[in-house]
């Protein structure tokens, strides 16, 4: 089920417009879009591991991009298009309680959601809705997707050949593992 996906993907790293559908899919997945950029960030790594530096700052500085889109839409666009977003993850009822606790914990409930598989577009679009400070949104945005997806990169550099390896051994069971997560992610918000 996932070897179509993921050869699919180790081709499209290697497309010449390889980089700007990366951008995209971080973008979006900051904002609106369910699928985390990992499926093409990881993919794209392997193929192209001289890179990895530069694949996750345009991941980075995409994700950045897509929070402040995610931010104007809780900010701006709650009443509308926010809410519709949030009542298609079934978190309706959950953002009174996203607004009182940005009211305390905002900055770290920022970096440390940014690095879980809790989605971060919930995670935008509340700290507008929470009407969180812009500038230390995009800073604490920045320090927490950046780690993440530098992270993945040095150890995807370094340790790329055996992780390859292993990916491709093991596809399946590694593809159940990221949408398991992908869905306790939802789950842990729903739960909160």
């Amino acid at each position: 089920m996932f070897r179509a996906l993921y050869d699919w993907t180790l081709r499209l790293a290697g497309h010449r417009h390889a980089d700007r559908y990366m951008a995209a899919v971080s973008f979006a997945e900051s904002s609106f879009f369910p699928i985390p950029p990992d499926v093409m960030l990881v993919p794209m790594i392997l193929a192209r591991r001289e890179k990895a530096y530069w694949i996750a700052t345009i991941c980075t500085i995409s994700s950045i991009l897509g929070g402040m889109f995610g931010y104007a839409i809780g900010y701006f666009l709650y009443e509308s298009v926010g809410q519709w977003l949030i009542s298609i993850y079934g978190l309706a009822g959950k953002m009174d309680q996203f607004r009182q606790w940005y009211a305390e914990w905002g900055a770290a409930i920022i970096l440390i959601k940014g690095l879980t598989p809790i989605p971060f577009k919930l995670v935008t679009i509340a700290s507008g809705l929470a009407e969180f400070n812009f500038a230390i949104f995009v800073v604490t945005a920045a320090i927490t997707r950046g780690a993440r997806f530098f992270l993945v990169a040095f150890l995807l550099k370094k340790f790329g050949a055996p992780v390859q390896k292993v990916i491709e051994e093991r596809l399946n069971l590694i593809g159940w593992i990221v949408l398991a997560a992908l869905i306790g992610g939802f789950a842990v918000v729903a739960l909160i």
